[in-house]
C-alpha cells in the first residue's frame, strides 16, 4: 500500500497513478467506495451544470452556514491551492485533514481482491467525501466534475439535484448536443428526490429522463421564477417557489448578469428540501451580502480595473461580454487569455472581440494548454489587427501577458485576464507574490 508524508506528494502520485485523466465509468470508484463504507446521514445536495456550478454551490452553502448549520462544500477545480475543494465550514480543508482520508481510501482500494485504479479525481473525490463523512455535518453540497451520470460525484446518491446550465462543452465526453448533453446532466436526478433545473429551455432529455425515473422536477419558469422589481433594477429582486416567496431580496455579493438564475436555483433546491434544511428570509439576507468566489467576474479594487473570469467556453462567454457591457465606458480593455487546446476557441473570441482591444495571449503551465500562435491565429481570422487601436501578443505565462498589460494600461482602462483556471490562478499568484 502507497501512503504519502504530504498532500502535495499525494497529489503528485495520484496525478501520474493513474494514466487516463478521464475514464468514464463509476464500477471502480464504486467498488472502493463500498470498502470504505461510504455513507451520508445528512441531507447531499449535488450541482451539475455547464456554468454556474461553483456561484450555485456558493450560495446554497453561504446561506445554510448563516443558519446555522455544520456544512462541507466540495468544488472543483481549485484555483492556487487543492485545500479549496473541500470546505467545512466554510474555511479550506487543512492538510492534516485530508491526509488521513487520502490513506484510507487508499487502505480501501488495496484491499480489494482485485485493487482497481482511480483517476486523480476520483481518488480525491472519495477521500473529500470521507472526510465529509467523518464530521457529522448538516448538509454536503457536491460540485459535478464533468456531465453528471458518469461523474465521481454521482456515486453518491442525492437528496436534491440542481442542473444550472445546459451547453456545449467537452464535447469529447458529452456528445455534442444538447440534446446529448442534458441526458449526461440528468443523470444526478434521483427516484422520488427534488430536481431542479435552472436552464430556461432544457432539452426535452433532461425532462424525459426525469419523468422516467420519477424525480421531483422544478423547471425555472413554470415551479419557481425570479422577479427584478420594476423601476429599481440594481436594487432587489424576489423569489417566487412552489410555496415560499421570498420578496425584496439585495442582489447577491456575486457580480454579473446571470447571478440571479444561480440564486433562484439556489432558493429553489433550499425550498424542496426545507422540512430537513429550513432556513429563515434573514439567513438568505446575510448568505446573499456575504456569498464569495474567486474567479467569477471578480472585480479586484484599486486602477487599473481589473476583472478575473474562468468564462472558457461560447455560453460562458456571451455572460461575460454582458458583463463587461454593463461596466459603463474605459478608453481600452487589455486581456490577459489563456485556454485549453480542446475548447471552442472561435466561438469565446466571437463574442468577446466586441468588448476588447488589445489581446496578450498565454500558453499555460499545462499540456492541455492552447498555444499562444494558436490563440493568435484565431484572433486573426476574427478579424483582429494590429495598430493603435487594436493588438495581439503572445506571452509564454500568463503572468508575463500580465505584466505587459498592466505596463500599457492606463488608470482609466481595465485588464480582463480570463479563460482557463490556470490563467486566472497565475494572476492571483502573482498579485499575491507583489504583497508578500
Amino acid at each position: 500500500m502507497n501512503t504519502f508524508p504530504t498532500l502535495d506528494a499525494w497529489l503528485a502520485h495520484l496525478e501520474a497513478a493513474h494514466p487516463v485523466g478521464i475514464d468514464m465509468g463509476l464500477a471502480r470508484i464504486g467498488k472502493v467506495k463500498a470498502a470504505l463504507g461510504l455513507a451520508f446521514d445528512c441531507p447531499v445536495i449535488t450541482v451539475g451544470g455547464t456554468n454556474g456550478k461553483g456561484s450555485t454551490c456558493a450560495i446554497v452553502e453561504a446561506i445554510l452556514l448563516r443558519a446555522g448549520y455544520r456544512v462541507g462544500c466540495h468544488t472543483s477545480p481549485h484555483l492556487l491551492a487543492f485545500n479549496e475543494r473541500a470546505r467545512i465550514d466554510g474555511a479550506d480543508a487543512s492538510d492534516t485533514d485530508l491526509l488521513t482520508h487520502f490513506e484510507a481510501v487508499e487502505k480501501a482500494r488495496a484491499s480489494l481482491p482485485e485493487p482497481v485504479s482511480l483517476t486523480y479525481f476520483e481518488f480525491t473525490m472519495l477521500a473529500i467525501l470521507h472526510l465529509f463523512a467523518s464530521r457529522g455535518l448538516d448538509a454536503v453540497i457536491l460540485e459535478v466534475g464533468l456531465g453528471g451520470r458518469l461523474d465521481a460525484v454521482n456515486i453518491v446518491d442525492t437528496d436534491c439535484a440542481v442542473v444550472t446550465s445546459i451547453d456545449i462543452d467537452h464535447t469529447e465526453y458529452l456528445g455534442d448536443t444538447r440534446e446529448k448533453i442534458g441526458f449526461e446532466k440528468a443523470g444526478i436526478f434521483r427516484a422520488g428526490k427534488p430536481a431542479i433545473v435552472g436552464d430556461p429551455s432544457p432539452p426535452q432529455s433532461l425532462i424525459d429522463h426525469a419523468e422516467a425515473i420519477g424525480a421531483e422536477l422544478w423547471l425555472v419558469g413554470r415551479d419557481f421564477r425570479y422577479e427584478a422589481q420594476p423601476g429599481n433594477e440594481r436594487q432587489q429582486w424576489s423569489y417566487l417557489g412552489r410555496e415560499q416567496r421570498r420578496l425584496a431580496l439585495a442582489y447577491p455579493a456575486l457580480r454579473g448578469a446571470n447571478q440571479l438564475i444561480n440564486t433562484a436555483a439556489a432558493l429553489a433546491a433550499l425550498e424542496s428540501l426545507r422540512d430537513r434544511l429550513p432556513v429563515s428570509v434573514q439567513n438568505i439576507r446575510l448568505g446573499l451580502a456575504n456569498v464569495e468566489l474567486a474567479g467569477r467576474f471578480q472585480v479586484l479594487p484599486g486602477k487599473p480595473q481589473i476583472i478575473l473570469d474562468v468564462a472558457h467556453n461560447p455560453h460562458a462567454a456571451t455572460v461575460l461580454s454582458q458583463n463587461l457591457g454593463n461596466m459603463g465606458y474605459f478608453p481600452y480593455t487589455y486581456a490577459v487569455f489563456g485556454v485549453m487546446s480542446d475548447k471552442d476557441i472561435d466561438g469565446v473570441v466571437q463574442h468577446l472581440k466586441g468588448e476588447i482591444d488589445h489581446w496578450n495571449v498565454t500558453a499555460l503551465p499545462t499540456l492541455r494548454g492552447a498555444s499562444p500562435q494558436q490563440l493568435e491565429a484565431a484572433l486573426r481570422e476574427a478579424g483582429v489587427n494590429d495598430g493603435p487601436d487594436s493588438s495581439v501578443a503572445l506571452f509564454p505565462t500568463p503572468a508575463d501577458a500580465f505584466r505587459d498589460a498592466l505596463s500599457r494600461a492606463s488608470e482609466s482602462d481595465r485588464i480582463l485576464v480570463f479563460g482557463s483556471f490556470y490563467t486566472v490562478a497565475g494572476i492571483i499568484a502573482y498579485q499575491k507574490s507583489l504583497h508578500h
